[in-house]
């Protein structure tokens, strides 16, 4: 409120508020005080810390709200948490419930008191705070930002969220595949419908939070949850800006699963400028750089790590002296086939590459087999279609890679001459090893008469639906786009139904829960049985 007044009558003095918020989010996040110079701290035992090793989103987490290492809660230290009045021990009913937060605690911080235990390690009261905490040397002006900064963490309105409802979106870009869009929405529509039934039934009500020492005077909303299908039109360079006018149309908390085709680069982009979780979506072609990033979580690099696995095949045989791709043009096959290009050329490997034309399914593939029967080894970027194209094999070349998340993975119409020479990058657990944890969601979707048109999609709708459900359970009342985000960091590697993964995790700067995957063949040239060509590989 005071900030506030200041900004109306003082513009300038709000200029300088801002400016001291964004030094001391440098300190914070990046361990970079505002002349440039890195952070320096020192840990017990005279341990010094420099820079990106001493930033405090190490252990306080970019939301501010900490996470519990072990037995030992790193505590939150936004504004609220910190300098809140005190309460003797009866809890603030303002104050949402973080789970390692202290309650009742006097007395409380003030920016001295704050400064000092941030300057020599103790506490308000003058106590040796723990041993993780380390001792950082900043001037005057850089800790008057540092809590600046801290202060302005404290988001007590979050877009998206009503006392009654929480509203989520799901993305569709306009190459999504249609069978696979309806599919996806089949699962999230019903999965909304599921949980807002069982929550009210046979009205909405309200409970404790059953975790806070004041769980009798706060309570905790059943909200409902609501879903805005975004539907993507016309070319990729207007996306983002589609995006942004159903964003202001309908706020949302949070963007779960969803479906893109060759580029979901404008959707990453407006997720991140925009501070808009993006949770699992069906992509097979996720950006490079999302490791970068913070706020669009992904199951699997999809294409681009079947790219790396079949690289690091054709580099472990010594067999490829010259590699030729096949791929149809506007599909997932060309980013794949670029990386893959890039992978191979810097080991001195010839890279031919053949493009069929775009949209014709099925069309010109005897003539780009033949353009590459000189080659060594021949790698398939093909839909099924395609696939089901190839006719008898040629006698060359001998060794062929192929795309098992664009071919239909097992069940690939690959031709049965082709299945005793061909691999497949095979991102995702056997099929006999994933029967429990697929079971479980196919079940799911027998019972409520969901067609099954694309397993591996539906499944991992499904999987992202259950992990927004948990998380946000596990959340209470604090609805914060970073602290969800880190929510689902944190619950993911103890989850036991993991669909098609046989593990999942994302350790601080990840964005992709599965690494790794398989190559594959076919035991016969008849069945789908698969048979992994070594253990499970993370490039």
């Amino acid at each position: 409120m005071i900030l506030l007044i200041v900004a109306l009558v003082y513009p300038m003095g709000y200029a300088r508020a801002d400016s001291m918020t964004s030094a001391g989010e440098a300190i914070y996040r990046r361990g970079t005080l505002e002349s440039g110079v890195p952070l320096v701290a020192y840990r017990e035992g005279g341990i010094r810390m420099e820079g990106a090793d001493a930033a405090c989103v190490n252990c306080h987490r970019r939301s501010g709200f900490g996470v519990r290492e072990g037995s030992i809660p790193i505590p939150p230290i936004t504004g609220m948490y910190l300098l809140r009045r005190g309460d003797h021990g009866t809890g603030d009913q303002s104050l949402p419930y973080v789970e390692t937060m202290h309650v009742g605690h006097d007395p409380l911080y003030t920016d001295a008191t704050l400064a000092r235990a941030i300057r020599e390690g103790v506490d308000a009261a003058g106590k040796p705070l723990s041993y993780l905490m380390p001792q950082f040397e900043l001037n005057d002006a850089d800790m008057a930002a540092l809590i600046s900064y801290l202060k302005s963490l404290d988001q007590r309105k979050t877009p998206g969220v009503t006392d009654t409802v929480l509203h989520f979106a799901t993305i569709i870009t306009p190459d999504a595949d249609p069978v696979k869009r309806r599919g996806m929405l089949d699962v999230i529509e019903r999965y909304f419908a599921d949980r807002n039934a069982v929550q009210f039934a046979p009205s909405p009500r309200l409970r404790t939070s059953n975790k806070t020492a004041w769980a009798n005077t706060m309570f905790m909303v059943n909200r409902r949850w609501q879903l805005h299908v975004w539907e993507l039109t016309g070319p990729a360079n207007t996306w983002e800006e589609q995006l942004k006018q159903d964003l202001a149309r309908e706020p949302v908390l949070a963007v779960v699963s969803g479906l893109g085709g060759k580029n979901w680069e404008p959707v990453h982009a407006f997720c991140e400028h925009e501070v808009l979780p993006c949770l699992f979506p069906n992509v097979e072609v996720p950006p490079i750089n999302a490791d970068r990033d913070f706020y669009s979580l992904y199951f699997s690099r999809g294409v681009l790590l079947e790219a790396q696995l079949i690289a690091n095949r054709i580099l472990e045989s010594g067999r490829g002296k010259v590699v030729s791709q096949i791929y149809r043009a506007g599909e997932s096959g060309e980013p794949a086939a670029e990386a893959l290009g890039a992978a191979l050329k810097s080991h001195g490997i010839a890279v031919h590459t053949h493009v069929l034309a775009l949209g014709a399914s099925g069309r010109g593939v005897a003539k780009a087999l033949r353009k590459a029967s000189s080659a060594n080894v021949l790698v398939l970027w093909l839909r099924p279609p395609d696939v089901a194209a190839l006719g008898r094999a040629p006698a060359s070349p001998g060794v062929v890679f192929m795309s098992g998340l664009m071919g239909g993975l097992e069940y690939s119409p690959l031709p049965p001459s082709w299945r005793s020479r061909t691999h497949l990058a095979y991102p995702f657990d056997l099929p006999e090893k994933r029967i429990v944890p697929v079971d479980y969601a196919l079940g799911w979707f027998a019972i409520r008469h969901i067609p099954v048109v694309d397993e591996q999609v539906q499944a991992d709708t499904f999987l992202a639906c259950g992990l927004l459900a948990e998380t946000l359970s596990d959340m209470a009342d604090n609805f914060v786009p970073d602290y969800l985000v880190e929510r689902v960091q944190d619950m993911l590697a103890h989850r036991i139904i993991t669909g098609y993964y046989p593990h999942l995790s994302l350790a601080p700067g990840q964005r992709f829960a599965s690494k790794g995957g398989y190559v594959v063949h076919f035991a016969d040239s008849r069945d789908g049985r698969l048979i992994a060509d070594s253990n499970w590989l993370v490039p």
